[in-house]
């Protein structure tokens, strides 16, 4: 197997994984309202969290559709992952 074959074979594993934690991380401040009175979430939180998470998400997306480099992807996709979480810490303060 090619060094490109494997680089586009992982990517392949890899994207299922990151959008499955996409979703868990919009589903738990859902499942923790239910749980405890301590987290309370309106619609627009939920609103401004998808936008955030799906919109790191996409980037990352479309970065990787346009460069085949793994280095460029790995280093784009964690450049991405560390904006998001900055912009989540810094709206939870």
């Amino acid at each position: 197997m090619t060094r490109s074959a494997m680089s586009d074979r992982l990517w392949a594993l890899a994207r299922p994984l990151a959008w499955t934690l996409v979703a868990v991380a919009l589903t738990a401040p859902a499942i923790a309202m239910r749980l405890t009175p301590e987290v309370h979430w309106t619609a627009l939180d939920f609103a401004a969290a998808a936008i955030l998470l799906i919109g790191g998400g996409l980037a990352c997306e479309v970065f990787a559709w346009r460069v085949r480099s793994r280095a460029a992807r790995i280093a784009f996709s964690l450049g991405v992952v560390a904006v998001v979480g900055l912009i989540w810490g810094a709206a939870i303060n």
